[in-house]
């Protein structure tokens, strides 16, 4: 493909409800597509397992955004300043040695033993989420559990105090939606970003002064030593508080959807929650939160799978895409809990590795298990196609997911008809 071929456009509702036909197209065409994201900016995107994983580990392509060029700058670098000197050195865009000396810093956290042990933890925090509903009727799963499970769960791992988690303000997390300069919502983005910069501030502080054993206490500690800058130490907080929760709502709710498109394999893992563990993994594979990887750039004009990418241009990888691969995954468009092996890309590969894939892990046996088992004869109360599908561009997930259970029947027609009378 060449760089004048005109660019696959990677927005719209039809895509965000379903890109797997799009995907599957792709790949057939092969390895490498020039594509156009909804800022405009446009990108190389990988799909396919093979070209993908080896993308995800090709020493050549960087994450540092100092490698964009200006073409990219123009429209894919919109988070304006200062905030994003002081917001985007984290992890996501850093390279070795320097990605390797910040990964070290968190890593303890969300060792497997770690949060492993704090399981009990967080099962009582999602049955307390569950206690106030009633036995049967309709709900909002976002809004009752989906969005309130995780920054629970991340609150107890990193050691935030609780009054700063009731400060949180959810609305906080779309500053990773980009909104252009021009765009009308432009001034609620900035709005949103000078108030969680003000927030990641005064919890700096706050930790400052009254220090523990916890992560964001050792940060802080690290930033005083001279381990960290000041903008890395505010980069880091931002992201944790940020793609330490939203990735895991939004991956609750493609799971939930998952299921109640397969009632036979819902009422399988209500009946065996010894499936739970295989199950999850399948439930990643086959749609995950993490559709797209953050940019990466090659620092000289280069050919990737025998297509020339111009210095600066950003490459992105479709986990989604390489994750319904058939050549990796047989029957990959079906849902089989008793896949094996199962080695998909939901949570990345290589150096970039999501650090919390273990505590996510927990986190979505901990939420399916505790839904279905809390919620009996789940389905849900509006036809699929009103489910709102979050406009984010590297993200999966619906923003509400109202469902009913515990025997209340549909009033509309049709396995997916609305229930006007719970």
């Amino acid at each position: 493909m060449s760089p004048s071929s005109e660019p696959v456009e990677l927005y719209g509702p039809e895509y965000k409800r379903d890109p797997y036909p799009l995907y599957a197209e792709l790949r057939e065409r092969g390895p490498v597509h020039r594509v156009r994201f909804p800022s405009g900016v446009c990108a190389w995107l990988v799909t396919g397992y093979e070209a993908a994983h080896r993308a995800l580990t090709d020493p050549r392509l960087g994450k540092h955004h100092s490698r964009g060029n200006a073409a990219w700058r123009a429209r894919a670098s919109i988070m304006p300043e200062p905030q994003h000197s002081q917001l985007q050195v984290h992890l996501l865009h850093q390279d070795p040695p320097r990605h390797t000396a910040l990964r070290r810093l968190i890593t303890d956290a969300f060792a497997p033993q770690r949060v492993e042990a704090l399981r009990p933890c967080f099962q009582a925090m999602a049955d307390a989420l569950l206690d106030g509903l009633p036995d049967s009727g309709g709900t909002d799963l976002v809004e009752v559990f989906a969005a309130r499970f995780p920054f629970q769960v991340l609150a107890e791992v990193i050691g935030l105090p609780q009054e700063f988690a009731d400060r949180f303000d959810r609305d906080w997390g779309k500053v990773v939606q980009p909104v252009g300069p021009e765009d009308p919502g432009r001034p609620a983005y900035e709005a949103r970003l000078r108030g969680l910069q003000r927030y990641i501030a005064d919890l700096v502080r706050h930790k400052r002064a009254e220090s523990g054993e916890d992560l964001l206490s050792r940060l802080v500690a690290a930033r005083d030593t001279g381990q960290l800058g000041q903008e890395e130490l505010d980069s880091m907080v931002f992201q944790l508080l940020v793609a330490g929760q939203e990735p895991v709502t939004n991956q609750i709710t493609t799971a939930l959807v998952t299921l109640l498109r397969h009632p036979a394999q819902l009422t399988a893992l209500a009946a065996r929650p010894e499936l739970l563990p295989h199950a999850v993994e399948e439930l990643l594979r086959h749609d995950s939160a993490f559709e797209l990887t953050t940019w990466r750039f090659f620092a000289e004009d280069t050919e990737l799978y025998g297509t020339r990418i111009p210095a600066g241009d950003s490459v992105i990888v479709s986990l989604s895409a390489a994750n319904r691969d058939d050549r990796q995954f047989p029957d990959a468009d079906a849902l089989h809990f008793d896949r094996t092996p199962n080695p998909h890309l939901a949570f990345g590969h290589g150096i970039h590795f999501c650090p919390g894939a273990a505590l996510a892990r927990i986190e979505l046996q901990v939420a399916l298990g505790t839904l279905l088992r809390r919620l009996p004869e789940l389905r849900l109360a509006v036809p699929e196609d009103q489910l709102a599908w979050t406009p984010a561009v590297l993200a999966r997930g619906v923003g509400r997911l109202p469902v009913t259970y515990g025997g209340c029947p549909y009033a509309g027609s049709g396995a997916n008809g609305p229930d006007a009378a719970c």
